[in-house]
């Protein structure tokens, strides 16, 4: 995905984008997280502000306070000051408050670095998303966010081996298609 050009990469999530807005999961979600694209990621920004536009709840992951590797969810709004982690990365200021919990999302647009056709994901191996979604997969009476990976297609593999943690995704955009986890 670095060896992409800018461009490429826009069109890429252009092209992604349109895909998504289609998707009956994302007309009902009322509230939606994603993330600042970096690294050659696809930046799904532009489909958070289209999200706000239409009064949807938008959020950003921030570093969890008191839970070493979880993720909370900051409610962001375009224009909203941000300031960087431990790691860098821009968060929105917590002060505000507008925090959720990972249960309490509708949809959850995830960075990976690769996926396969069954939609597992590889993610960046810091485990936060499989560890802040992991009551997915052991509590299943609990409605649990829908969870869409966001990729190139050139990030496609032909296989992953499912770790017993992981958290899987239940569908795959790319600039080509929409890639849905079978049951």
């Amino acid at each position: 995905r670095l060896a992409l050009t800018a461009r490429a990469r826009e069109q890429a999530a252009a092209s992604a984008i349109e895909i998504i807005l289609r998707n009956p999961r994302f007309q009902r979600a009322r509230r939606i997280a994603g993330y600042i694209g970096s690294n050659g990621e696809l930046d799904p920004m532009p489909l958070l502000e289209l999200a706000t536009q239409m009064n949807k709840h938008c959020y950003l992951p921030v570093l969890h306070p008191f839970r070493h590797g979880r993720l909370w969810f900051s409610r962001w709004t375009p224009g909203d000051r941000m300031a960087p982690n431990r790691f860098g990365i821009p968060e929105p200021d917590v002060r505000k408050g507008g925090l959720i919990a990972a249960r309490n999302l509708d949809l959850v647009i995830v960075p990976l670095l690769g996926f396969d056709k069954a939609c597992n994901r590889l993610g960046m191996g810091g485990g936060y998303y499989d560890r802040s979604f992991a009551f997915a997969r052991r509590l299943r009476h609990i409605s649990a966010p829908f969870m869409l990976g966001f990729a190139h297609e050139v990030q496609r593999v032909e296989h992953l081996e499912p770790r017993p943690w992981d958290v899987p995704l239940d569908a795959v955009a790319t600039q080509r298609q929409l890639y849905r986890r079978q049951r």
